[in-house]
């Protein structure tokens, strides 16, 4: 490596910084509104950048908000799913003309999600054109087939972030499902998973935000161990923090749900506020994200619980942190999490969590918040209404949240591991 030396941390990730670097992300949809994965992005690539790196990051829609200096390469697909009719309308000639465009299309028509893979084909023809101008590439997850080929044929250094494996969505949603026709559809839309599991144990780099995730890739991809590097994810503490301006509800539960899926465990949390209010009849429920169709719509219907549990979306990162500190208690009732950003974002802002152990949410929460059984709706009630009736210990548990946050999920430190890892998967092989 050109004679550079290169200092590591207790877990052998590399931390020095060198020479900048050209780098790609790769993502296949972006903008933060759909998921931690686009908030992932974002927060990755002006960390990078703030090291001196030169970053562009390689999209499908929808697309990211970028800070300056990042720059955004759009990859432009059907984008089936923002249309109308869910795109089933959207089949021109000129699409037939394509065979990336027709296997997007007719695979989506089937009940295929089929991003994944029309990304990874989209973003090797980009970076075979233009492998000349980065040094390395980060996968956000595509995990395709034309992101393998930017590794193996294009001998571009490849390093995949691999959230959590998408096995455990799919387990649950088929188990919610009902009867066999959602269940077939359900196994229908998760397919792309066999193209994952076949390509994620050939990958020479991947990263993870937890040890959890990192045993999870092990025993669900047969990714080899020594070849993944746990990163935990950071933290906008620019807009995540305590804000002095904004009063804290006396009694107000603040949860983040971008989707109506089991995995998210919102049911959970409904059916705990619903047995609080007998003792807390002020007890609030704000909700980040939309009321969609699901378990957790068709509970608050039946508990009538609509006019008092507020559902607010499409907020920017400064206004979900008011609502994090407006807020008494942060829950994550999720039956599994690769990380948790929501959990650490709400810490940052001072605000007390109490956590599933679903994944790795007790490795967010770590000695700081309060960690409950997956899906046990008592036990949530119970720990919720600990804090409620203690405020003493809801300062504590505040204080440990905000202490943690401070020195766990700050950027400026992950972001040197970061450059480790790439640099040592730019090292010639020994």
């Amino acid at each position: 490596m050109d004679g550079e030396m290169l200092s590591r941390d207790a877990e052998g990730v590399d931390t020095a910084p060198s020479r900048p670097l050209r780098l790609a992300i790769l993502s296949y949809r972006s903008a933060p509104n759909v998921g931690g994965q686009g908030v992932y992005v974002d927060y990755l690539s002006r960390a990078l950048a703030g090291l001196g790196h030169e970053v562009d990051v390689i999209s499908g829609p929808p697309y990211p908000d970028l800070a300056a200096p990042v720059r955004l390469i759009r990859l432009d697909s059907l984008d089936l799913y923002a249309r109308p009719h869910n795109g089933h309308f959207a089949l021109r000639p000129r699409h037939l003309m394509s065979a990336i465009d027709s296997y997007e299309y007719f695979g989506h028509l089937s009940g295929r999600f089929v991003e994944p893979y029309t990304f990874g084909e989209r973003a090797f023809r980009h970076l075979r054109a233009n492998r000349q101008h980065y040094d390395a590439v980060i996968d956000n997850q595509t995990l395709a087939d034309g992101t393998l080929r930017i590794q193996e044929r294009l001998g571009l250094p490849l390093i995949t972030m691999i959230h959590h494996p998408i096995t455990h969505d799919r387990r649950l949603a088929v188990a919610a499902a009902r009867g066999w026709k959602h269940r077939w559809l359900a196994r229908r839309w998760y397919s792309f998973l066999k193209m994952q599991m076949r390509v994620a144990p050939r990958l020479r780099h991947v990263t993870c935000p937890s040890q959890s995730a990192r045993r999870d890739i092990v025993s669900e991809f047969g990714v080899d161990p020594a070849r993944i590097t746990p990163i935990p994810l950071g933290v906008d503490s620019s807009a995540f923090r305590p804000l002095g301006d904004v009063p804290r509800t006396p009694a107000r539960l603040v949860t983040t749900a971008s989707a109506d899926t089991p995995l998210k465990g919102l049911p959970v949390l409904v059916e705990a506020f619903h047995s609080l209010l007998a003792d807390f009849p002020e007890l609030e429920l704000t909700v980040i994200g939309r009321l969609r169709k699901g378990a957790a719509k068709d509970l608050i219907a039946r508990l009538g619980l609509g006019h008092r549990i507020r559902f607010v979306h499409d907020l920017t990162r400064e206004e979900m942190a008011r609502e994090f500190n407006a807020a008494t208690i942060a829950v994550t009732p999720s039956l599994y999490e690769g990380f948790g950003l929501p959990a650490a974002e709400a810490m940052a802002c001072g605000t007390p969590v109490i956590v599933s152990d679903g994944g790795a949410l007790p490795e967010v929460a770590g000695e700081a918040g309060l960690v409950v059984p997956r899906g046990d709706a008592r036990a949530l009630a119970s720990a919720i209404a600990g804090l409620l009736g203690d405020p003493a210990r809801h300062q504590a548990v505040a204080r440990a949240c905000l202490a943690r946050a401070r020195t766990v999920f700050d950027w400026s430190a992950i972001a040197p591991k970061y450059d480790g890892l790439i640099r040592r998967a730019m090292a010639p092989a020994c």
